[in-house]
């Protein structure tokens, strides 16, 4: 705890308000939402988003707790695709370009290490690695909550990874603007934009990323 740096610069903190959340919050926070991440009924699947990421510190442990479960709940065959499905639960917004580097390069450094000490291969050219490393840039973007824009002023988009029913393993991939998050049911707006549409693939296979026909 004593090595724990909370602020990176008064100038950060006065330009941006950034100022870190303590690894003891985190975990007292998380804490409230155990059901969820640990130990309720499809807890892999439950999404999360974090709206100011800083360098991760919330994204990878709520990771965390999702593969400790699963490592305690699941046989380790089924390790690799059920930790896809738990990272592609977790999503995230970061304004500084620096501190989006650092989550998404913690979150997924988190997740290979899990594989490393099961045995699993997760090196660099293996499916495993490079359909979690498109989890990781699909869901942890550099951009502005508030504004709902990216780091090129673009509107941001993620996607859902939904599963599909009686076909383990197997995801549909379904695109939608951070926008429709905030929109309340009783305002009707239209939405006209024509978002990429993807094949069903198996969740190690995203990386490749198959356009839908038609």
């Amino acid at each position: 705890m004593a090595d724990e740096r909370l602020i990176k610069s008064r100038h950060r903190v006065k330009a941006h308000g950034e100022v870190f959340t303590p690894r003891h919050m985190v975990n007292q926070m998380l804490d409230l939402v155990r059901p969820e991440l640990e130990t309720g009924p499809n807890f892999v699947d439950k999404t999360f988003f974090e709206p100011a990421a800083g360098d991760g510190n919330f994204v990878v442990a709520i990771l965390q707790r999702k593969l400790h479960a699963i490592e305690k709940r699941y046989q380790p065959s089924v390790w690799p695709v059920e930790s896809l499905f738990a990272l592609a639960s977790v999503y995230a917004v970061e304004l500084l370009a620096d501190n989006h580097d650092a989550a998404q390069r913690a979150l997924l450094a988190e997740f290979i290490a899990f594989h490393e000490r099961a045995g699993n291969a997760c090196g660099p050219r293996t499916n495993l690695r490079r359909s979690a490393s498109t989890l990781v840039t699909r869901n942890i973007i550099c951009g502005n909550t508030l504004t709902g824009l990216d780091a090129h002023g673009e509107e941001i988009q993620f996607s859902w990874w939904q599963r599909v029913l009686n076909e383990p393993g197997m995801v549909r991939r379904v695109a939608f603007p951070l926008a429709s998050l905030r929109r309340s049911a009783g305002t009707a707006a239209f939405d006209f934009t024509d978002y990429d549409t993807y094949a069903v693939c198996r969740i190690d296979h995203v990386h490749k990323e198959v356009r839908a026909d038609g």
